[in-house]
């Protein structure tokens, strides 16, 4: 994104970035930055904070009041109090998959589970992310099982594959983090991550497929592996992708 502001304001667009990565806007030096200490894919800060999202815009457009970049500067936020976080009212819990023979058979009784939290977030926001995939919940979990038993069969057709790979995970992860968003009680961003990586069937799925993306023969997957799966909004990956 650093990049692109420079594309935009060279076409004469005012542009202001807020960064998620202060070390990336530091060597690409956008126009206008506000960096703000939350984790990746969460740019606004955690879920259902309207005061605090509003004031990360409000300060990103203060730095149109720059009289010279490019300029990169610390938001200046509040962060949630601790005891603000009092954990979900009735949590969810999978039964151990009994019967189940496969991976996505398993997120398959994991996403009944979910469906009716999923379905009552749908119907109070009245919205979703879900659906860049243009397929089923329990079909993006099926394509992410296949590519794990058949990776090497997707090198003769790497950028459809890598394209599916983005899909069918951003659908599958928008879909577990829309239904427990729907649960009674306030969580901080951490405990649903925490929740997805190490309590789901479909976390566990995702760490699988980022390390054989990550070893892929192709630029393609090995970049979805990178930058798309895995766990790519938690402490842990930030250190991680520093590495990488």
């Amino acid at each position: 994104m650093s990049g692109l502001a420079h594309y935009f304001e060279d076409e004469g667009l005012t542009t202001v970035l807020i960064a998620l990565v202060r070390e990336h806007a530091e060597k690409v030096q956008p126009p206008r930055a506000l960096w703000v200490p939350f984790m990746l894919g969460r740019p606004f800060g955690e879920p259902n904070n309207s005061e605090l999202q509003k004031d990360v815009i409000r300060q990103s457009f203060e730095l149109l009041d720059e009289e010279t970049g490019p300029v990169i500067k610390d938001a200046d936020l509040t962060a949630p109090e601790p005891d603000e976080a009092v954990g979900w009212a009735c949590p969810v819990t999978f039964a151990p998959g009994a019967g189940a023979s496969s991976v996505s058979e398993k997120i398959a009784k994991e996403i009944v589970v979910l469906r009716p939290w999923y379905n009552l977030r749908v119907k109070n926001g009245n919205r979703t992310t879900v659906g860049l995939s243009n397929t089923s919940i329990e079909d993006c979990a099926q394509g992410l099982e296949r590519f794990i038993s058949q990776p090497g069969e997707s090198s003769n057709k790497s950028k459809e594959t890598a394209n599916n790979l983005r899909w069918w995970s951003s659908d599958l992860k928008a879909f577990y983090m829309e239904a427990v968003l729907a649960q009674p009680g306030k969580v901080k961003s951490s405990d649903l991550e925490n929740w997805f990586w190490n309590e789901t069937v479909a976390g566990s799925l995702f760490r699988e497929i980022r390390k054989l993306c990550i070893g892929h023969a192709s630029p393609d997957i090995r970049e979805v592996g990178l930058y798309m799966i895995g766990e790519i909004e938690s402490e842990y990956y930030v250190r991680e992708y520093s590495r990488a």
